[in-house]
């Protein structure tokens, strides 16, 4: 085969891993998703920053391998790659690695809930007694406006009296 077209399958076949390593990079985002849940403005805003990065190492693929020229068949293998990683390979490595995540984490929640057990309990009963005394010093600070109250009152009788 001639020099130049192991380099255009040199090309096409970097363009193919580019495609894959992308989709694969995605996929370590929706796992992250799945595992902490994240609302639209946040999604949105890694999405940016996802195809931002994205749009900057093709470009300095193409700048490197293509002194910058835009191929379609570089684009066309990038698309293929990311085709073939999504159907063979994706939704089985988003499910497998997101849910021995999601287990383990279970488990840390499970270990540091029985260690952390008589901590809770502990706080429990403080922030009972804590309500307790706070009720009984409502009552009595309410008891004691009702008693002033009604010690003004006498005062005022007793001086417009004199």
């Amino acid at each position: 085969m001639s020099k130049d077209i192991i380099i255009e399958v040199y090309f096409l076949l970097n363009s193919i891993v580019m495609g894959i390593i992308i989709t694969f990079v995605y996929d370590l985002l929706l796992i992250g998703r799945q595992v902490a849940k994240h609302n639209s403005f946040f999604i949105s805003l890694e999405d940016f920053l996802f195809w931002t990065v994205c749009a900057v190492t093709v470009f300095y693929m193409l700048y490197e391998e293509n002194n910058g020229i835009l191929r379609w068949f570089a684009v066309a293998g990038a698309a293929l790659g990311m085709l073939v990683y999504k159907k063979l390979v994706s939704r089985h490595f988003v499910h497998i690695v997101s849910t021995l995540i999601l287990k383990q984490l279970h488990i840390i929640r499970k270990i540091a809930g029985f260690i952390f057990r008589p901590f809770f309990f502990i706080l429990k009963k403080i922030k009972a007694l804590f309500n307790f005394i706070s009720r009984k010093e409502k009552k009595l600070s309410k008891y004691g406006k009702k008693k002033l109250t009604a010690c003004k009152k006498m005062l005022k009788i007793t001086l417009c009296k004199h």
